[in-house]
């Protein structure tokens, strides 16, 4: 093999490798007992609203505090802390994907992903504040 040979190779290999670590997140949807299991590491947990339990928002005291209970798909129900304003029509949707981590059984939240009944309707996204 000539040098140029090997030496494009080189580079097609780290070019490959730098678009993968930049563009590849490859993190997996988890379940609230997985979650407690990985204390502190952000995770995507898949959930629905439990509707049923109270739901605690109060915008005038403080507008980025939202607290709810989610099932996972596993069947679990866990309290969920949402740093963030209450996403708007949130009791309509089908699915919830949450991105936070487990801390002491409650499960602290900072985006959330609506997956909205009908199909003329995007997914919804909004962003918590960091903590």
């Amino acid at each position: 093999m000539k040098k140029t040979h090997i030496v494009l190779l080189i580079l097609i290999v780290a070019a490959i490798s730098v678009l993968v670590s930049a563009f590849g997140n490859f993190s997996t949807y988890e379940t609230f007992a997985s979650a407690s299991k990985q204390a502190g590491k952000k995770i995507y947990v898949i959930g629905y609203l439990e509707k049923d339990k109270e739901m605690e928002y109060d915008p005038k005291k403080d507008p980025n505090h939202f607290i709810f209970y989610a099932k996972d798909k596993a069947g679990n129900m866990n309290k969920v802390i949402f740093n963030g304003e209450k996403p708007r029509d949130i009791e309509k949707s089908e699915q919830i994907v949450m991105m936070g981590y487990e801390d002491a059984g409650t499960f602290h939240c900072s985006r959330i992903q609506m997956k909205c009944p009908s199909k003329y309707k995007k997914d919804m996204v909004v962003e918590g504040k960091s903590s």
